[in-house]
């Protein structure tokens, strides 16, 4: 059994940086058309607004394929969180295993077992999660 939970994107990477390309040319046309009539200044202005936005759609980027991926095979139970390209996996002995709400914020569940916790459900909307627990819980129990 396994359970996905992912950030919901619109636009792929690969369209952002396609978007990014077309914005530049055209941004660096404009640009190139008004400082060969003189505009000097137009230029620089619109090499720091590429900047600009290219940072902001790099941090897009980097997040884009963050998620969750919640697997039970056998007696395990695999976490694994991908966040800016970074995979964390844990895994825990199903037998020992307690799916609850965080205690500090009750939006996120809680996973924990064996002495290691992980909070789970950032993807997914906040009224699904309590579904999601159960869920979770029932298949531990192998119901």
């Amino acid at each position: 059994m396994e359970w996905r939970l992912r950030r919901n994107c619109s636009v792929t990477p690969a369209q952002l940086g396609l978007l990014y390309a077309s914005l530049c040319v055209v941004s660096l046309g404009v640009a190139g058309f008004f400082w060969a009539h003189g505009a000097t200044l137009v230029l620089p202005f619109a090499v720091l607004e590429i900047l600009a936005v290219g940072i902001a759609f790099l941090v897009y980027a980097r997040h884009a394929a963050d998620g969750e991926r919640v697997r039970l095979m056998g007696r395990a139970l695999l976490v694994e969180q991908e966040v800016a390209g970074r995979l964390v996996c844990r895994e825990f002995a199903r037998e020992w295993v307690r799916v609850a709400p965080q205690e500090k914020s009750p939006n996120l569940i809680e996973v924990r077992g064996g002495g290691e916790s992980v909070h789970i459900g950032r993807y997914l909307r906040p009224d699904l999660r309590p579904a999601l627990a159960r869920e979770i819980s029932q298949a531990l129990r192998g119901g």
